[in-house]
């Protein structure tokens, strides 16, 4: 019997359109009225996630910036797991020699040092991303994120005052090579978390700060067991939940290393494979 579902949001519960179908709502909505413990476990930062869950009518606890905060349905922060500074600032040095795009999602929100830049990536990799999709809609998307992330001239701030906890860093490229270099690189440094949301990405986070992690600990506090425990995802930040749950399901729009990772595969974000796998566990 599954007593708690973990679901990712963006390429699993979002479709291209940065959308929550109907069937994805009904679902989570059956799954609660059942008793059973929904919780959203993403990469993005709280705001990011809460007003769409909010215009969806979503109300369930959020584990944030892969798990570097924990957030209860009321938006009270309940757990965090900040990346410690001075590593930050080693991983950082890698990531600024590469000369490589980085965001700083804090607790105070998401910042980057140049936006212009942030601004013709993130309309490469929608367009990468949602390919036939209007222009239009990826301006919409684009001014949806830009929302979120504030422009400074230096982020030197974030490491020099205490009120701001750094939950992760995003860095984003195109070069695969430079990527994967830079990866091995930071795999030497100790006390972080690697993992990416998809092939463009590194998400650097504080080696407690993991999906899988913070969904243990979730779970021992609500008294569920982990064998009772269904989580949904399509990336590589979803596999610390998938190695550790009972029931791991795969999007249909993963790639077949993460779906040989789970033990089923929905239907892809677009044909609302949430709700698939939902009532596939809850029937």
């Amino acid at each position: 019997m599954i007593k708690c579902v973990a679901i990712d949001m963006d390429g699993t519960l979002l479709t291209k359109d940065h959308e929550i179908t109907e069937e994805n709502m009904t679902a989570i909505k059956a799954a609660q009225d059942k008793g059973v413990e929904v919780v959203i476990a993403t990469g993005r930062s709280y705001p990011e996630a809460i007003y769409l869950l909010k215009e969806a009518g979503i109300n369930c606890p959020v584990i944030c910036a892969n798990g570097a905060e924990v957030r209860s349905p009321e938006g009270e922060i309940v757990a965090d797991n900040p990346l410690k500074k001075e590593i930050a600032k080693d991983a950082l040095k890698v990531l600024s020699d590469s000369n490589i795009y980085v965001e700083f999602f804090t607790s105070k929100g998401i910042y980057t040092a140049d936006k212009e830049r942030g601004i013709r990536h993130f309309k490469e990799y929608t367009a990468n991303k949602l390919e036939k999709i209007e222009v239009e809609k990826i301006e919409e998307i684009l001014q949806e994120r830009m929302n979120f992330i504030k422009a400074v001239e230096s982020a030197d701030f974030i490491f020099e005052q205490e009120d701001y906890h750094l939950y992760k860093l995003l860095a984003l490229s195109f070069d695969p090579e430079q990527l994967q270099k830079v990866e091995e690189q930071l795999k030497e440094i100790e006390g972080i978390a690697l993992s990416s949301s998809g092939k463009e990405n590194l998400e650097i986070n504080g080696v407690e700060a993991q999906k899988g992690i913070a969904l243990d600990r979730f779970t021992r506090e609500k008294g569920i067991l982990l064998t009772e425990t269904m989580a949904i995802g399509d990336n590589y930040n979803d596999l610390s939940m998938f190695q550790r749950v009972g029931r791991a399901v795969a999007m249909g729009n993963a790639d077949d290393y993460i779906k040989a990772q789970c033990h089923f595969v929905t239907a892809t974000n677009e044909e609302s494979g949430v709700a698939k796998a939902i009532w596939d566990a809850i029937n």
